[in-house]
């Protein structure tokens, strides 16, 4: 039994994983850019889910809300005014653009709230919850439930709807969607605005069971990377199993061989996929 909570708590964890990497791959697939400030995009998930709490006394849908709404706005700002004029350039500059970006986002955080530690008050997700002898603790629950529940909808907008089929025209191909009359740079802007506000609500519902600091978002972004390549590049559906596969990996490693080894246990078995299948679980070959 124990180790079917060990599994369950994971599949949770994964959940959360896989509902920021589902943004940083949707990036990958829309444009063939990887986001290296993503991770610090979760941070201010997080730090809009304290100050929330903290001054304006909000539960869960506010400060969830709050984050995905927030975090939208600015991935399209950073679209329009940093992304659009990079794309233009050299890869080299594209790498080095958001690389820079995350370096003042997270020295930013320093500047405002300090290297201290915080964390959501324990009332925000009280108690634990017993499910047939595995005993959950809330925020996990919730976080892990409502992660998984957006993942499946980010999926569900570009596979059933109409803008989903115009962001996937421009990732298949920006001429022809331009000739259909869809407007790429659009989409594009749409798109970071939607990878940013998924980062910022998994940084809202992680902040209910995990520390805040600033550099929070330097970790969390080596996990959305493994998970992206893990699922393959440009997959929702790859990033949603990668990131429950990865979530219960994890929290075995750490059960049976102790906390210090569960990254190199993920880490060692990224490689060792990477080695037989490149392109990741779902992507395509080239």
């Amino acid at each position: 039994m124990t180790i079917i909570q060990v599994i369950a708590s994971g599949l949770l964890l994964g959940a959360v994983y896989a509902l920021f990497s589902s943004g940083l791959t949707l990036i990958w697939g829309m444009m063939n850019f990887i986001n290296f400030a993503h991770g610090e995009f979760v941070l201010i998930g997080m730090y809009i889910a304290f100050l929330v709490v903290t001054y304006l006394n909000g539960g869960p849908l506010l400060f969830v809300g709050t984050a995905a709404v927030l975090l939208f706005g600015f991935g399209i700002v950073i679209y329009y005014g940093l992304i659009r004029h990079v794309m233009r350039g050299p890869i080299l500059a594209q790498i080095l653009s958001t690389f820079g970006l995350a370096l003042l986002l997270r020295y930013l955080a320093f500047f405002i709230f300090k290297a201290d530690f915080k964390t959501l008050p324990d009332t925000i997700f009280p108690g634990t919850v017993n499910i047939g002898g595995i005993f959950l603790g809330m925020p996990q629950l919730v976080a892990g439930g409502v992660a998984l529940v957006i993942t499946l909808g980010i999926h569900l907008l570009l596979k059933r709807t109409t803008i989903g089929s115009q962001l996937l025209a421009v990732s298949e191909d920006r001429q022809a969607a331009m000739l259909m009359g869809i407007r790429p740079d659009r989409m594009q802007a749409i798109a970071w605005g939607l990878s940013a506000a998924t980062a910022g609500v998994a940084g809202a519902l992680i902040a209910t069971f995990y520390y805040i600091s600033p550099t929070v978002g330097e970790s969390l972004a080596l996990t959305a990377f493994v998970v992206v390549a893990f699922g393959g590049f440009g997959s929702v559906p790859g990033a949603l199993v990668a990131g429950l596969l990865i979530g219960v990996i994890q929290s075995l490693s750490a059960y049976l061989l102790g906390p210090i080894y569960k990254d190199i246990v993920v880490y060692a078995m990224f490689v060792a996929l990477l080695w037989i299948r490149p392109t990741g679980l779902f992507g395509k070959a080239a």
